[in-house]
């Protein structure tokens, strides 16, 4: 593609950011579409799509009033997508002088779709793409289901550009600083308030999923797992008392576990106060400001457990904007790589075949270093 004729070609390239993300509804009316955007969605709902698509749309009817009400408590609509925008008008305007950007979002169940803002792109006359998931761990239910979505788009607006993607920064040391310093803060304030002689423990809650997702592949909990630990070791605080739990089951398949119920539960015996830190998620939305801050808030108090508290997600915090701008920097300073993860190569353990690194071939056929 050709710059546009009043713009002569520069040193600078001109890269389109694309941000994945969720997506949320922007009003009451659009709750229930929302819904069944989520959950027609054959990443979610793994099954062909003569049941998928009526059993999906009835999932969704059935948890509208619920949802609807969460919703309401929030204002009737999700602040998603304006924090992802200053999410990005952030990261643009880290992103220096080396590389003329624009950040543009994709959302996977509500407006902006991908197909409108690979329209967008296109307009734009990008030069190449970086496809930056707000997801830091991969799952096939995510990052995967966006990247599909965003290659369809593509080919449905005549989109080709060269594209990097960065699958999944979980342990990135940038990102792993920045969280540490904000739950530093949280774990601070949260003591000071906390009754003299009483522990306080850290809950790393992360978006749920179901069992048999995992075992067919999905790296997702393995990823959260290196998300924890790299935060607690960029934290530094001896004696830490933490825990990974999920959040937000919606079947009644097994999930995995414990779940944040369960641990509140043992909180509560063990009379330790909690301080939850949302792992798996960068900006606030409903499952942070309405599951963990009204629902399981009280749900503690019922309990007993005798301090809830809870730890604010990034959204725009400057570290963490650094730390974003830095992968995007790095992502495409990887040469022939078209697939990268925070680190380069492939991160997951082999067993991990939802790895989307699965079957793709190292840049001049070099072996990458995969983990056993």
């Amino acid at each position: 593609m050709q710059p546009p004729p009043d713009r002569p070609r520069a040193a600078r390239p001109r890269v389109a950011i694309v941000l994945f993300n969720l997506g949320g509804p922007d009003s009451p009316e659009a709750v229930r579409p929302f819904l069944t955007n989520l959950f027609t969605d054959p990443a979610i709902l793994r099954m062909p799509g003569f049941l998928r698509q009526p059993l999906g749309r009835f999932v969704a009817w059935r948890r509208t009033k619920a949802a609807s009400e969460n919703y309401a408590i929030i204002g009737g609509r999700s602040p998603l997508l304006p924090l992802t925008e200053e999410q990005g008008a952030a990261l643009q305007g880290a992103l220096g002088e080396e590389i003329e950007a624009r950040c543009f979002i994709a959302m996977r169940y509500w407006h902006p779709f991908s197909e409108a803002t690979a329209r967008a792109v296109k307009e734009w006359g990008a030069e190449e793409v970086v496809l930056l998931p707000l997801y830091p761990q991969f799952s096939t239910t995510t990052t995967g289901s966006s990247i599909t979505a965003w290659n369809e788009a593509c080919a449905e607006v005549g989109l080709s550009l060269p594209t990097r993607t960065l699958c999944c920064w979980h342990s990135d040391d940038g990102f792993a600083q920045a969280t540490a310093a904000i739950l530093r803060r949280a774990y601070d304030d949260a003591r000071a308030q906390v009754p003299e002689g009483t522990k306080l423990r850290v809950l790393f809650s992360a978006h749920g999923l179901p069992e048999t997702i995992v075992k067919q592949g999905d790296p997702y909990q393995w990823q959260v797992e290196r998300t924890a630990e790299a935060i607690v070791e960029a934290w530094g605080l001896e004696g830490l008392d933490w825990q990974i739990c999920y959040q937000s089951r919606v079947t009644p398949q097994k999930w995995l576990g414990p779940s944040t119920e369960e641990a509140l539960h043992k909180a509560a015996e063990e009379k330790v106060a909690v301080l939850v830190h949302p792992l798996a998620f960068v900006s606030e939305h409903s499952e942070t400001l309405v599951e963990l801050d009204v629902e399981y808030r009280e749900l503690a108090h019922k309990l007993g457990v005798p301090g809830y508290h809870r730890c604010p997600t990034q959204n725009s915090d400057p570290a963490f904007i650094a730390a974003m701008a830095a992968l995007v920097h790095r992502v495409r300073d990887a040469g022939e790589r078209r697939l990268c993860s925070f680190a380069g190569a492939r991160q997951c353990p082999k067993v991990h075949s939802g790895c989307p690194h699965t079957g793709v071939k190292p840049p001049r056929a070099q072996s990458a270093k995969v983990p056993a």
